[in-house]
């Protein structure tokens, strides 16, 4: 397992921001992974980091990356994934199996741990339509445990995993056989559709900014509280789509935390609708960074 000090970690997210973490983890088997966790008190477990805003000013504590967790298997209609498993890999790998379930993932960058966690989703699809059964590590028991689908309470970019106690390890899901013209049709058209509304990520990005309000979009509130103008000299609201962030070159946390307020204020006074970051913050804020954020989550200043 590689375990490397002041570790640079914009270069392994999505925005290319984020200042040094004092120290990193890349468990490379389900045995490290489950070691180092019961080893640290204190921790934060990340994947493709494509949906992670991190602090410029760093973070002085310790970060497990999954990224070496590649390990998956296809037999029958089942698929057996590691928590660090690209999405688009998996994708392509069942398509080619003629297994349909996962042509929603062809498009964006993140891994099986973040996509179960969140409940990722999209095109009528989502993660937790599939899925069977996890091995979860239980940070407070320091255990890992077996969950089926039913005991992860899984909702609009939720699960139980969202709030902190259980990592996943490993999941395993039950795909449907389906003619193989058919899905990569499927997986054709997914792509065309987020290249003509989303950055790729040549130009650094952390995808959809803010999560859809109930039975609304929040692109589309964005779009008519006239976002897409919202340019400032290291980060922009993207052309094509108004719930989407860009670096422009040499941006901060602290220029993207400003960008999102100026996004927030813009629906809410238009609105009245207090839209809820998708993006997940972490690292050592400064003081303006917490007064953004604290704006973003409707919280009270201490």
């Amino acid at each position: 397992m590689q375990i490397k000090e002041d570790f640079e970690i914009k270069n392994l997210t999505t925005y290319k921001i984020g200042g040094k973490v004092k120290r990193v983890y890349f468990p490379e088997s389900q045995a490290e992974f489950a070691e180092i966790l019961r080893e640290l008190n204190e921790y934060i477990v990340l994947g493709s980091c494509s949906n992670v805003l991190f602090s410029s000013n760093g973070y002085s504590g310790n970060v497990i990356m999954t990224t070496e967790l590649k390990q998956y298997e296809i037999r029958g209609t089942k698929v057996f994934a590691s928590a660090g498993v690209k999405g688009p890999l998996l994708a392509q790998k069942t398509a080619e199996a003629g297994l349909s379930g996962f042509e929603f993932m062809i498009g964006f960058p993140g891994s099986i741990g973040g996509d179960v966690c969140m409940n990722a989703g999209a095109h009528g699809q989502c993660i937790s339509d599939n899925l069977v059964q996890v091995s979860v590590f239980n940070r407070e028991t320091k255990e890992v445990e077996y969950k089926k689908k039913s005991e992860l309470e899984f909702s609009y970019r939720h699960s139980i995993l969202s709030g902190g106690k259980y990592v996943l390890l490993h999941a395993e899901f039950d795909l449907k056989r389906a003619p193989q013209e058919e899905i990569q049709g499927l997986i054709e058209r997914n792509l065309e559709f987020r290249k003509s509304i989303q950055p790729s990520l040549a130009t650094p990005n952390a995808g959809s900014v803010f999560k859809n309000p109930e039975n609304d979009s929040a692109g589309r509130l964005l779009d008519k509280a006239g976002v897409k103008t919202f340019d400032l000299p290291r980060v922009k609201v993207w052309d094509s789509h108004a719930n989407f962030i860009v670096n422009k070159g040499g941006a901060t946390s602290e220029d993207v935390l400003t960008l999102m307020v100026m996004m927030y204020n813009a629906v809410k006074k238009q609105y009245t609708i207090e839209l809820k970051p998708e993006i997940i913050y972490i690292g050592d804020r400064t003081e303006k960074e917490e007064e953004l954020w604290n704006i973003l989550y409707q919280k009270k200043q201490k």
